[in-house]
């Protein structure tokens, strides 16, 4: 039986050239004015549109407080990898487009007053995909938290999984972030993880499932592989919504759904249930 939506279901980062854009959520022809004044979420149906790594930043941390460390960490191609393109084509590409230099950006900032380090995936640089440089801002910025006593957010939406173009060196970095989760974990630091649409594969099967808390957005996609793949290779039909959040929720491998405009609020709040008024020593 065919699935009644795709692997990754058909959406679009909300651009500015036109007056209006279709939503992905209800099919309804929205202003483009009225989405993107609503942290890009439709006012209609409240389908949460993809949004970039800078975006997502710009409308978590308090203006003004953003500092990004790491930022000349950025993709190469170690292996000179060809397919159909070229993965250093790939990456120029890539960069072009999103003017990022790989698909993550770390750095400190504040919520609502309370300091913290944060990362964000961006799906519009090679589909999140992680590689190397990836695995490392990930990595550092987990590690800069634990030197600095401060808790990490990281908010992923990679659907691209382990960048295979750099072979194993891609495959490590689940080893590498999860360890780094794991120090900071020992210092009685607190790990906040939302999970954004989509979130798959090596980035779902390491640092985005391993948050001490783990929300989403909704309807947010996630898991190791998606429900396509599944029904493919299992001969099984799949129940209505398999992999959202909503469904990931119900059945235990999320902690709480949280609507991008209360986001800010939901992040300050866990901040101060979960960490101890000594600062977690």
């Amino acid at each position: 039986m065919a699935m009644p939506w795709s692997f990754f279901r058909k959406t679009r980062n909300v651009k500015a050239d036109g007056v209006f854009v279709q939503c992905d959520g209800c099919q309804e022809t929205v202003p483009r004015k009225d989405v993107e004044a609503n942290m890009s979420v439709c006012p209609r149906c409240g389908y949460h549109h993809r949004i970039g790594a800078l975006k997502r930043i710009e409308i978590t941390l308090d203006e003004g407080t953003f500092e990004e460390h790491f930022g000349g960490i950025e993709a190469v191609d170690p292996l000179g990898f060809v397919g159909k393109r070229s993965y250093a084509q790939r990456i120029a590409d890539a960069r072009e487009r999103t003017g990022l230099k790989d698909a993550a950006v770390a750095g400190t900032g504040k919520v609502l007053g309370a300091e913290l380090v944060i990362a964000c995936t961006d799906f519009g640089f090679l589909m999140g995909s992680m590689g190397s440089a990836l695995g490392e801002k990930i990595t550092r910025a987990i590690e800069l938290a634990t030197e600095r006593r401060l808790p990490v957010i990281i908010f992923s939406g990679s659907g691209g999984g382990a960048r295979m173009d750099e072979g194993m060196l891609s495959l490590m970095q689940m080893a590498k972030t999860s360890a780094a989760i794991a120090r900071h974990n020992l210092e009685r630091l607190l790990y906040i993880s939302v999970i954004t649409n989509p979130t798959y594969a090596g980035v779902a099967a390491s640092f985005a499932s391993l948050g001490d808390v783990i929300m989403a957005e909704p309807r947010a996609q996630t898991g190791f592989t998606g429900p396509r793949v599944i029904e493919q290779t299992m001969k099984v039909e799949l129940p209505a919504h398999f992999q959202e959040s909503e469904f990931m929720l119900e059945h235990g491998q999320i902690d709480m759904i949280v609507e991008r405009q209360h986001m800010r609020e939901a992040i300050r709040k866990l901040i101060d249930y979960c960490t101890p008024a000594d600062g977690g020593s």
